[in-house]
């Protein structure tokens, strides 16, 4: 049974993310539609590389890009968003639900979807749990996730800028995991087959600011729950904005470097490793080598 956690371990505020995500949704997630569609189909393109087919699929946290997409290859899907506003976006059936506290019966899906959703998650172990739990036996998950290196010239320009300013740095862009940490993850939930690969994907910006904007469409401003809640100095921004913009470049660039992770819900029917032993040919054999001997 999953239990409630303990404040050391809560980095992110959940209610600011749901904030984020709700002003996202009735105000500007349309003016990011093109980047969001770009990682959606990214993420997706998964699919065809999968003979199998899917029936029924949960999308989650998608904006309203994943559901269509699903739906287009024939597929059930409903959607829950921690924000019942954007989870409206993806059109029903939907849900509002905690990523955190998944609603959803033991083998209900035979596919799961997360877009860019994972990453304001406070105990990503207990949901990928409980993600491979909502799937049925041989069901797929799919996910993608910012990882370190997503944002790191802003998040070095803001740290650098505030340290000048005031003496010090308070969080301003979210920590983020590492592409072994997706794989490492994915196992530790029992997900058999786990796969994490690396996608990269360079945003470019006429100004700075353009960056910031996309940001708070997306609903992706900073819910770091130790973050400095007072109004920062009048030129942290701007200080921190002008070391983004490189002299004689026109544009600036953004870099999202993401952790594709695909595991599979355990079925018997699934191949497994051979007992250690049970070989018939020799390696040396194969390598046309000496046998090393035992000692």
């Amino acid at each position: 049974m999953l239990g409630a956690m303990s404040d050391d371990v809560l980095i992110f505020d959940r209610h600011a993310v749901r904030l984020h995500r709700d002003r996202a949704a009735r105000h500007g997630i349309t003016s990011v539609a093109g980047v969001l569609d770009e990682l959606a189909g990214r993420l997706l393109d998964r699919l065809d590389d999968v003979t199998r087919p899917f029936s029924h699929a949960l999308d989650i946290g998608g904006r309203g890009r994943i559901a269509p997409l699903l739906r287009a290859r024939g597929i059930h899907t409903v959607s829950c968003d921690l924000s019942p506003s954007m989870a409206s976006l993806s059109g029903t059936p939907c849900v509002a639900a905690d990523e955190e506290w998944l609603p959803f019966a033991p083998a209900s899906f035979d596919l799961i979807v997360a877009s860019m959703s994972l990453h304001w998650i406070n105990d990503l172990p207990g949901a990928l749990v409980q993600i491979r739990q909502a799937l049925k036996p041989d069901g797929l998950f799919l996910a993608s996730m910012p990882v370190l290196g997503t944002l790191d010239t802003l998040r070095e320009a803001l740290s650098r800028s505030e340290d000048s300013l005031t003496g010090g740095a308070s969080p301003r862009v979210a920590p983020f995991a590492t592409l072994q940490d997706g794989a490492a993850l994915l196992q530790r939930a029992g997900f058999a087959l786990p796969v994490a690969d690396q996608d990269e994907v360079t945003l470019l910006y006429k100004t700075p600011m353009a960056l910031l904007r996309d940001l708070r469409a997306a609903g992706e401003t900073n819910a770091v729950r130790l973050r400095d809640r007072s109004i920062p100095p009048p030129s942290l921004f701007p200080l921190a904005l002008s070391h983004l913009t490189q002299e004689g470049q026109p544009h600036m660039q953004a870099r999202l470097r993401l952790a594709m992770l695909t595991g599979w819900a355990p079925a018997d029917s699934q191949p497994k490793p051979a007992r250690r032993g049970s070989g018939q040919i020799s390696l040396a054999d194969i390598l046309g080598t000496p046998p090393i001997e035992p000692g």
